[in-house]
């Protein structure tokens, strides 16, 4: 449960994703209905998890709960593949899928919730794009209803994002081209929110500032997408590149080498995150770069 539903979350400390000492996780959203709070607990012994909500999307939160913990995704179809592959220069994909069998793709079905910390995190380190999250979460969102702790927040409605001034994006780090990516996108919201799988792409990309990553990371949440490759991102090409062949790669050779997992290609880069072999550092990390001293 908890490495299904990790990839919700934005960094330490996001006011709408928690885990709480007892082992549950906390999670906000802005519902159709309404903001709402999950908890969502697991009972290994009886194979049982337990969701509880509150507020006005409690509802649609508890009928939506299966598809967040991934009762949509293929799994089947990815351990056929696997087993087709056989082990000849797959060995590594298919050990790591027998070691992390319950891992899956949930889906939010929440688009616009996905897209805006997915800009917030284009061209930044993470740290740099959850702390404008964090900022913009604590500022605009509202109390996370029931007795969720204190400090989360749930995501504000799309007309809130549409009128936040400019000089509280640049307290919060986010220049001005990401910011008019989410204002621009918070006018469409409503039209993301009803497309479907196939057609989420092509519309997520029709927006300004919008490109294959940010599109990816995305539908990655918001659909359960296994197949959504994050092309274009600093980390992954090495990742992939080292963990399957021993040496670098860039994205073309990326995806050369995801092409037999078609239709999974982003599950088998979520496995070889979990436990693939990283490529030695070349140098100090990446430093923040603090937009708020512009």
């Amino acid at each position: 449960m908890g490495r299904t539903l990790a990839p919700h979350r934005r960094g330490g400390g996001d006011p709408a994703w928690q885990a709480t000492p007892d082992g549950a996780i906390w999670r906000t959203s802005r519902t159709p209905d309404g903001p709402g709070t999950l908890r969502v607990t697991a009972l290994p012994l009886e194979a049982v998890v337990l969701g509880q909500a509150w507020g006005p999307g409690a509802e649609w939160m508890l009928e939506t709960l299966p598809k967040l913990l991934g009762s949509d995704d293929r799994l089947a179809d990815f351990g056929e593949l696997v087993t087709r592959l056989g082990s000849s220069g797959y060995g590594l994909v298919r050990e790591l899928a027998s070691r992390h069998p319950g891992m899956r793709f949930g889906r939010t079905l929440r688009v616009f919730e996905a897209l805006v910390p997915a800009v917030l995190e284009q061209k930044v380190v993470s740290r740099e794009a959850w702390r404008a999250w964090r900022t913009l979460l604590r500022a605009y969102g509202e109390p996370a209803p029931g007795p969720a702790p204190t400090t989360m927040r749930v995501f504000p409605a799309p007309e809130v994002w549409r009128v936040i001034p400019s000089w509280d994006w640049h307290r919060a780090g986010a220049e001005a081209v990401r910011a008019r990516t989410i204002v621009n996108a918070a006018r469409h919201a409503g039209k993301l929110e009803a497309a479907g799988d196939a057609e989420a792409d092509r519309l997520l990309r029709a927006l300004p500032g919008v490109g294959v990553w940010t599109s990816a990371e995305t539908r990655q949440r918001a659909h359960g997408d296994p197949d959504a490759v994050s092309v274009g991102d600093f980390h992954l090409p090495s990742l992939v590149g080292w963990s399957l062949t021993g040496a670098r790669t860039d994205d073309p050779g990326m995806l050369k080498l995801l092409a037999p997992y078609l239709g999974h290609r982003h599950r088998v880069v979520r496995l070889l995150e979990l436990g693939g072999r990283r490529p030695p550092a070349r140098g100090p990390r990446m430093a923040a770069r603090d937009y708020r001293s512009f």
